[in-house]
């Protein structure tokens, strides 16, 4: 095993780029505004705990590319990982563009990878800040060209966060990943919108595993309003969701999940709680 020291003075990315499959990467306490993307397996990165190690970066889905083109959604994101059997430990990844309703999506995390594992972490951002791959199938046809292969991945991938803190406002864990999240905090935050959607998943049919919050806490800020805040809406038909042993603040909405407007995917949508609340929507099992 290979371990290499990062300090902000450095690329974070040319040291990712370099890095032999395996390695550990230890990265010092600093601010590294830095776009990232990881493509090395089997890497292990290691901050110096989420408030001193910072992996940050702003871009936004309305902002125009050099082509004079809008980055959309999927170009957003300050850290992508698009290699298998990575591991993340103790630093946050913050996308901190701000004013989703004037800019669009801002992702904080990208995941393509399998066996995806992070741990004692912090992502920070407002609409869409976790994407957790594959795309849906008709999105990875439209994007063609447009995203590049690493981005287009569109196997079964796995994913596990462990006492992570996620915060965000419009459909902020978003994806067809098959992900869990162990004792992690679902943390709303603030959205002139008032109204804020914590999951949103778009698994197929043929999925039978989904987005699974296991004892998590689902926090807000003190200006989110009480009941402004939806657990889960689907994304795409069959999307997954299952809520086991979780803490809810007074900021869920009662009826705790929404159909996506008026999509009719009440009809179609797998969610799960346990214990469930009383008043839950009906078609929740």
């Amino acid at each position: 095993m290979k371990e290499l020291y990062v300090c902000p003075e450095d690329d974070l990315q040319a040291v990712f780029d370099r890095a032999e499959p395996g390695s550990h990467i230890r990265i010092a306490p600093g601010i590294y505004r830095q776009k990232l993307m990881l493509k090395t397996p089997g890497l292990t990165l290691m901050g110096a705990g989420a408030e001193q190690t910072v992996l940050v970066c702003g871009d936004y889905a309305r902002k125009l590319d050099s082509l004079g083109l809008e980055y959309n959604t999927f170009r957003t994101w300050t850290l992508a990982v698009c290699a298998d059997d990575v591991t993340v430990r103790d630093l946050a990844v913050v996308n901190d563009a701000l004013n989703p309703a004037e800019k669009g999506q801002e992702i904080a995390l990208t995941v393509y990878g399998d066996r995806f594992t992070m741990e004692d972490c912090v992502l920070r951002s407002t609409q869409d800040t976790l994407f957790l791959g594959p795309l849906p199938p008709d999105l990875i046809d439209r994007y063609f060209g447009f995203l590049p292969d690493e981005l287009r991945r569109g196997e079964l991938l796995n994913q596990q966060f462990t006492r992570c803190r996620i915060e965000g406002t419009v459909d902020f864990i978003f994806g067809c990943g098959t992900a869990r999240f162990d004792a992690c905090e679902l943390r709303s935050v603030y959205d002139r919108r008032n109204i804020g959607y914590v999951a949103a998943p778009a698994h197929s049919l043929s999925q039978t595993e989904g987005f699974t919050f296991s004892r998590c806490r689902f926090t807000a800020e003190e200006t989110v309003e009480a009941g402004s805040i939806y657990l889960a809406r689907p994304w795409r038909d069959y999307g997954l969701c299952r809520f086991e042993d979780c803490e809810y603040g007074s900021h869920i909405a009662p009826k705790g999940f929404d159909p996506w407007q008026d999509s009719g995917r009440e009809r179609t949508a797998r969610f799960y709680e346990w214990p469930k609340v009383d008043g839950r929507v009906c078609w929740i099992k």
